[in-house]
């Protein structure tokens, strides 16, 4: 063989070994790089979420929470970690469910009340008061109103010396907290429930003003409201019927379901 053909047949040779060297250093690099992103995991806490379902009402139970790996970066304000409450789950047997909950949705604070017999006092927000009024299926838009919903309550009365009846939306946008002793939902969420007292969360003067039109009205009538109303001011009452025209409250003289004093009047009748 020549040795031109020798000497081109050996450089082939040595290229190939090179190219051959530099393919796996070039593979075994991507290959290492490759594997550092996947071993990589972002940091995560364990978090308390529901196991089920839980409507306003229920009781925490071990079987309706567990814990839950939560990305370290998506923590909030209100979950509950096991790094800070590690018994949660026993410290939070019998615990009442304020707002509903959603399988696998962190349980926050706020969402749930201390564990009590006393079940309505926990679903209260603080300064509001639950009041009772007598419903039907004619006065509770045909037994469609459910616990959580919101409605307007309209008083009807006779006028004064048979000026016929007078109808006034003495309260709006109210929240429904009980249809007789049940406070939440059907299971399956759509059964009316049909009752006969409806309890309403209302502020301390909205007690007072239900307190006086249930005395005057011939009936309260319960208006349902579309959801999407949930949003709007709920603290609004007819006040007219507990103040006199300087604007401080008073005592209402009610007869024959009208209003014929109060203490203003007498004081002035008095002078």
């Amino acid at each position: 063989m020549k040795p031109t053909r020798i000497i081109i047949l050996a450089v082939a040779v040595v290229a190939a070994g090179l190219a051959g060297l530099l393919a796996v250093r070039l593979a075994g690099k991507k290959g290492s790089e490759l594997v550092e992103t996947v071993i990589q995991k972002e940091p995560t806490v364990r978090v308390l979420v529901s196991a089920e379902n839980l409507p306003v009402g229920s009781r925490l139970t071990e079987k309706a929470v567990h814990w839950l790996s939560w990305p370290k970066n998506g923590i909030v304000e209100g979950f509950i970690t096991d790094d800070k409450r590690p018994d949660a789950i026993t410290e939070l047997q019998g615990v009442v469910v304020r707002m509903p909950l959603f399988k696998g949705e962190p349980v926050r604070a706020e969402k749930i009340a201390d564990s009590s017999s006393r079940i309505m006092s926990s679903l209260l927000p603080s300064g509001k008061r639950a009041v009772a009024t007598e419903i039907s299926v004619a006065t509770g838009a045909g037994g469609f109103v459910l616990p959580n919903d919101r409605v307007d309550i309209i008083m009807v009365r006779e006028g004064r010396e048979g000026g016929g009846y007078i109808t006034e939306n003495i309260l709006n946008n109210i929240r429904v907290l009980a249809i007789d002793q049940q406070i939440q939902e059907s299971e399956d969420g759509k059964k009316a429930v049909v009752g006969t007292t409806a309890t309403l969360e209302l502020t301390p003067d909205q007690a007072k003003v239900i307190a006086v039109a249930q005395q005057m009205a011939s009936r309260l009538t319960l208006a349902l409201r579309s959801v999407a109303d949930s949003q709007e001011a709920d603290t609004a009452a007819a006040d007219y019927l507990l103040h006199g025209g300087d604007g401080k409250a008073d005592i209402q003289v009610i007869k024959s379901g009208a209003i014929v004093g109060n203490t203003a009047t007498a004081a002035a009748q008095a002078k």
